[in-house]
């Protein structure tokens, strides 16, 4: 189960007079991440480690940190939380005191890990993509039901008899959506699926 972030947080923590800032922010693409991460670095930090997971793409960097001791552990934070579609920076102003690569290691991992422990989050549902054509009696009413059945209307385009609808529909809700549409639309309209 996967879970998509609401809220952009952060967590504060001074290990060994080192300080710590961590901030997470849902994101969608790899142009997103970049854009936080250039939003929230810290020119004057010692290091803006960071990383962030979309889907199967991520990307983590260790910002001058020795090599693994960074950008792994944060990514390692968002899956350990069941995280996608997050972008994680965890910036830090040396202290003065060496932590070696083990305590680098807890350091930006454990921050991480505690921002996204307490950020607000929701079940990230698999859904189908498919599409109906709906006239204009129906359009609302339809339209006004779609939270119902969880779906997302991604698209409308309309026509001169109606709409046509590109929708997002958890597999489990398209049979019962599929019965609903034929029965406003008096068996007119159906859903479509892609081939």
């Amino acid at each position: 189960m996967a879970f998509l972030l609401l809220a952009q947080c952060d967590f504060r923590e001074e290990i060994r007079k080192s300080r710590f800032l961590a901030q997470a922010r849902a994101i969608t693409s790899a142009a997103d991440a970049q854009a936080f991460i250039d939003e929230v670095s810290d020119p004057n930090a010692s290091h803006n480690c960071w990383a962030w997971k979309v889907g199967q793409q991520y990307r983590f960097s260790d910002d001058g940190e020795p090599g693994g001791t960074a950008g792994r552990p944060i990514l390692a934070a968002i899956e350990a939380q069941g995280f996608d579609g997050v972008a994680v920076v965890v910036t830090r102003w040396y202290g003065g005191i060496q932590l070696g690569t083990g305590g680098l290691a807890r350091a930006y991992g454990g921050s991480a890990n505690k921002c996204l422990q307490n950020a607000e989050r929701r079940e990230q549902v698999a859904r189908t993509p498919c599409s109906c054509h709906c006239g204009f009696a129906e359009l609302a009413l339809l339209k006004s039901r779609l939270a119902e059945f969880d779906a997302v209307l991604e698209q409308e385009t309309f026509d001169a008899h109606g709409a046509e609808l590109q929708l997002a529909v958890p597999p489990s809700q398209i049979d019962a959506l599929q019965r609903l549409l034929a029965d406003i639309s008096r068996g007119r309209s159906r859903l479509h699926m892609p081939t």
